[in-house]
């Protein structure tokens, strides 16, 4: 089993001084003269191939951030995909009058180029806010004290377990990882309902689950490794491999398989499996677990930069993205994202948080899991 994998080997080094990974010269403050228009363009060769478009771009687009500040403005790194992420921004500026200068993560570095951008930029500070797809990214942020502290008033009934006690990140907006199965194939009485059901002999050669190298996967193996320690979390995995689990390159391709009938279920995250219920696909959703170790629950979070240029407008920023009307309207979007705080109108394809059990892990522990099993993961992937 070989895969090709983006983020091969980013978790360690993100924690053991993530500048390295970027080109020379990133971590310098911009200069808005010709001559850094031509140095951006020069020297940049990334230490992480994989990543050399991705980065680049995402370096053009910093430096542009960089320049031409005139006016309340925020910039705002993010690794929330654009066609969810940029309407909530374009609202932000017609309530507020407050420009956002954006700068969004590239398929290529999904979702690791912004927040690498960070680390470079440790010195001369470019980002006022980090809106993230997920917590393990600002949690490293955080390791390696890149992070103000702010307790934003919008976040008051959020749920503690999905903010960090101090303030460094605040979670919103989430995803869950769930089961997909066709109704084609099966009934809905023996619809599989746990992560256990990987390894049941009866589905053999008839599941799916991503790369678990990279995404929303590996997040979900690390949590499997917290809950259950390494030693059972590896026999899992052996067991994966013995059922004849087909392995796919994306949660994307699992719920295209899924939906053809090629799969009779799969693991997905929340907003892929409601693309495919709204298309009208002959599938259904299973929240595993819970009856037992829950489903696992992975919210956006946004974080305040360390030193960043704007005080006032990025903290009014975070507010509005941590409101009820920001929750609301993720999740009647496309990516039909579940709210954290408490009575949010969701549609019909939408659970609030609130009513499903979920995985009782942190996320500060699942970073430095991620980071310990990875190395296991490549050899178990055949990609080590």
């Amino acid at each position: 089993m070989k895969w090709v994998t983006r983020e091969r080997g980013l978790f360690s080094r993100f924690l053991g001084g993530g500048a390295a990974l970027l080109p020379p010269g990133r971590g310098r403050p911009v200069d808005c003269g010709r001559s850094a228009g031509l140095r951006a363009m020069r020297g940049r060769r990334p230490v992480v191939k994989v990543a050399r478009l991705g980065l680049a771009g995402l370096g053009l687009a910093a430096l542009a951030v960089g320049c031409q500040r005139s006016g309340p403005e925020v910039v705002v790194y993010t690794s929330e995909d654009q066609v969810f992420s940029e309407p909530i921004l374009k609202d932000f500026e017609k309530i507020s009058g407050i420009k956002v200068r954006a700068v969004y993560d590239t398929e290529e570095t999904k979702s690791t180029g912004v927040a690498l951008r960070i680390v470079a930029e440790r010195d001369h500070p470019q980002a006022d806010v980090f809106w993230a797809n997920e917590p393990l990214r600002p949690v490293m942020l955080q390791q390696q004290g890149l992070l103000e502290a702010y307790r934003s008033p919008s976040a008051d009934d959020i749920p503690g377990r999905y903010r960090d006690p101090d303030g460094h990140w605040t979670g919103f907006a989430a995803r869950a990882r769930v089961i997909l199965y066709n109704t084609n194939e099966v009934k809905a009485g023996e619809a599989p309902s746990s992560v256990r059901d990987l390894v049941a002999p009866r589905w053999k050669g008839r599941a799916g689950l991503a790369n678990p190298l990279f995404g929303t996967t590996t997040t979900q193996v690390a949590a499997l490794v917290a809950l259950w320690g390494e030693p059972a979390a590896k026999k899992f995995l052996d067991g994966i491999k013995a059922n004849g689990v087909k392995f796919v390159t994306s949660n994307g391709e699992a719920k295209d398989l899924v939906a053809s009938g090629e799969l009779a279920w799969a693991f997905t995250d929340t907003d892929d499996a409601s693309e495919a219920v709204e298309q009208h696909k002959p599938v259904a959703v299973v929240y595993p677990d819970q009856t037992g170790i829950g489903t696992l629950v992975m919210p956006n979070a946004v974080a305040l930069v360390k030193g960043a240029p704007h005080s006032d407008p990025e903290k009014k920023l975070i507010d509005y993205l941590l409101s009820r009307q920001v929750e609301e309207k993720l999740a009647k979007s496309t990516a039909a994202q579940m709210p954290l705080h408490p009575n949010v109108p969701v549609p019909p394809n939408v659970r609030p948080v609130s009513t499903i059990k979920d995985m009782a892990v942190t996320y500060p522990t699942l970073g430095k899991t991620i980071d310990q099993i990875l190395p296991y993961l490549r050899q178990w992937s055949g990609a080590g």
